[in-house]
């Protein structure tokens, strides 16, 4: 198989064709590479050009492909969307087209696959989609959804000296709170010892907190600004040190409250799915104008899988709005560039 690598950045694919963007055939070729020259990897993560700091200008952007190690893969009305490798993969790299995207939050496979993606494009270009950009690693995937012990989210990824061996940027943890739970005071432990851990080791750490209830046989996230103003004073203090530590929210009503309840920097997660990705912009926007404490966005996804659409415009108009200072009308024109008919903004 012949690397091929991606199409030019303009040309904007109003169904997404994962084979423009990566040979039919990559997933056999990294399985290759994985069985007869797995060295490749530690080589490639040694030869990454890295940043000489975590933000260019204070802000970030970043890609969640964490989903799949919880065991969540349904997207919209497709329930193993995030399963197929090969898509999700080839969204990544696409997305990565995008010079303005930070970097991507990922799993030990995932961060595996893409130094051997880099690997291949090296060879073949003599520079890599990598060079430049954030690697952050996913720490707690053991809460798997639907599980009778979801509240007890272990540590069963990436940790700190693996990230730092492998040259990465800084390590994340989901910090899901139950108050009838006692797993989750496990998982508070847990996440304090692991914002140590990568205190240090001289990494910094995102933390996504919640608090949740259980509802049948799923878990209900507090989504008012009350509740998550809380969670952010509890994670704000986890560990001996906090002085590299953010925050990774929802945007929810009255989201100017929660921004008083820390001075860490806040980045916006994504989120479920949603019916329109202009409403996932449109939060966006209202967030970053509530607080200078809103730094950006992970999105995973409502940016990977707007649909069956290229995930590239949306990836643009998310990286528009954070680094480029665009309005909320400027971001859905770019937005528009992957549709034949205009999307309006929500009222």
């Amino acid at each position: 198989m012949n690397y091929s690598g991606t199409v030019a950045a303009s040309e904007v694919q109003t169904h997404f064709e994962p084979e423009r963007t990566l040979p039919p055939d990559i997933l056999d070729e990294i399985t290759e590479i994985r069985v007869n020259r797995p060295q490749i990897i530690a080589e490639e993560s040694r030869k990454r050009k890295r940043r000489a700091r975590l933000t260019r200008d204070g802000k970030l952007v970043l890609a969640a492909l964490d989903h799949p190690a919880r065991g969540v893969t349904r997207v919209g009305q497709q329930e193993l969307a995030m399963a197929d490798r090969y898509q999700l993969l080839a969204r990544t790299r696409r997305a990565l087209d995008d010079p303005l995207l930070d970097g991507v939050l990922v799993t030990a496979d995932e961060l595996e696959e893409l130094l051997i993606l880099s690997y291949l494009e090296r060879k073949r270009t003599g520079k890599s989609f990598l060079d430049g950009r954030l690697l952050l690693g996913s720490m707690n995937r053991g809460g798997l959804a639907g599980t009778a012990f979801e509240m007890d989210d272990t540590f069963t990824a990436l940790n700190a000296q693996r990230l730092k061996f492998l040259k990465c940027d800084g390590g994340k943890m989901l910090l899901r709170l139950d108050p009838q739970d006692s797993a989750s005071g496990r998982t508070l432990l847990a996440c304090a010892n692991a914002v140590n851990s990568l205190h240090q080791n001289r990494l910094p750490a995102f933390v996504e907190p919640f608090f949740v209830t259980r509802k049948g046989e799923q878990y209900q996230t507090a989504n008012d600004a009350a509740s998550l103003a809380r969670m952010c004073g509890i994670a704000s203090a986890l560990g001996e040190s906090s002085a590299h530590v953010w925050l990774k929210v929802p945007y929810v009503e009255d989201f100017a409250t929660v921004c008083r309840a820390t001075t860490l920097p806040i980045l916006l997660l994504g989120g479920p799915a949603r019916e329109s990705p202009v409403h996932t912009i449109k939060d966006f926007a209202s967030a970053l104008e509530a607080s200078p404490r809103v730094r950006g966005a992970v999105i995973g996804r409502n940016l990977l899988f707007p649909g069956d659409a290229d995930p590239l415009p949306m990836c643009r108009a998310l990286t528009a709005l954070v680094h480029g200072g665009a309005t909320l009308e400027k971001a859905v024109a770019i937005l528009n560039a992957r549709v034949s008919s205009p999307q309006r903004v929500p009222a």
